[in-house]
């Protein structure tokens, strides 16, 4: 118990702050204890949906962070998490509704306190754009891990060993995601299709951009390494991981406005949520759980997978964000069950 209170200390500390902020905010623009009861109640519920959105978003973290090196990994937990809880939870919006009402940052947070609904009404209208590129980025996430020739280890043997005979085709995880795209153009508007299309393309050019200047890094790095150099650069990674947490974070900051429209009450929450994703990374990193648990990673890509189908499917039908945050735990809960019963089968079992 001990142990695991020193990887959340910080995020219990942190969520007492947020609350004790929401019920003094609660109360000064409400003057009464219903309403400061109200978006405390609020901000419990969007700390707890974003936990549970957010879960395969750690384990994924922690599949990348534990090939970095140390002072990248203390820099993503670090300025990372900076950017994951005032970038993408309270600066992100706030940009949207200024580029797409063409005002200022300073506008824009006034119409978000004064004018709720029309902040709401602003973010809500740039979804196509934001389901488009999210959703093929992480649909590109999921697919690229099934798609390994080098994958030796599955979980769902038969369908991850018959997508693993493709993996030796050039881009198909490309050309999937693209049909993707391009089916649910079609049963968009013209004008509406062509966002989501140069969104989705969007999407797909960051995946690969990111990835190329990680084996870019990674090349430097081996010649580096060859000729007897210090090698200490985690720039690919530490860049794929804010990418990464910038697509999940979009599903959580629009399907906020479902319990709110406050963008300090949706901040509040999504703020929590945010810091307890870095402690469940931290504790999946050091305490090497990955390695403990042979399917946790697959339960996750395959959440993610699902997640980026859901992200771009959004953009014709609303599918709730609790049937998305249910579902991803549900697969990673199964993988994860599926992995004790391995260890117990296999008690001499090496990966």
């Amino acid at each position: 118990m001990a142990t695991l209170l020193r990887y959340y200390t910080f995020s219990l500390g942190f969520t007492a702050v947020c609350l004790a902020l929401a019920g003094w905010y609660g109360w000064a623009s409400t003057g009464s204890i219903t309403g400061t009861l109200s978006i405390l109640w609020i901000v419990i519920v969007l700390s707890i949906l974003e936990v549970s959105l957010s879960f395969d978003n750690a384990v994924v973290n922690a599949t990348v962070l534990r090939e970095m090196d140390e002072v990248w990994q203390r820099r993503f937990l670090t300025w990372g998490i900076l950017i994951a809880v005032f970038g993408m939870r309270i600066i992100f919006p706030i940009a949207i509704v200024a580029i797409a009402a063409n005002i200022g940052p300073v506008e824009a947070v006034t119409l978000s306190l004064n004018e709720p609904a029309e902040y709401e009404r602003i973010v809500s209208d740039a979804h196509l754009g934001i389901a488009g590129f999210g959703g093929a980025f992480l649909a590109m996430v999921g697919l690229t891990f099934f798609f390994d020739g080098e994958k030796d280890v599955h979980w769902i043997a038969s369908l991850e060993r018959a997508i693993n005979r493709f993996s030796s085709i050039p881009a198909v995880e490309i050309g999937l995601v693209l049909l993707l795209v391009y089916g649910v153009s079609t049963a968009l508007p013209q004008d509406d299709a062509l966002t989501f299309l140069t969104s989705g393309i969007l999407g797909l050019v960051t995946f690969i951009g990111v990835n190329a200047l990680g084996a870019l890094i990674e090349q430097r790095e081996a010649r580096k390494k060859a000729a007897g150099e210090v090698v200490r650069s985690g720039l690919g990674g530490f860049l794929y991981l804010e990418v990464l947490d910038s697509s999940f974070s979009f599903d959580g900051v629009i399907g906020a406005f479902a319990l709110s429209n406050n963008m300090v009450v949706i901040a509040l929450g999504l703020s929590v949520g945010a810091m307890f994703v870095r402690s469940m990374t931290i504790h999946l990193v050091r305490q090497g759980t990955l390695a403990q648990y042979r399917f946790l990673e697959h339960g996750a890509f395959w959440a993610i997978i699902i997640l980026g189908v859901i992200m771009l499917l959004s953009a014709i039908v609303h599918i709730p964000e609790t049937i998305t945050g249910l579902i991803g735990a549900v697969l990673i809960g199964l993988s994860l069950w599926w992995s004790v019963r391995y260890n117990r089968n296999n008690p001499d079992a090496t990966d």
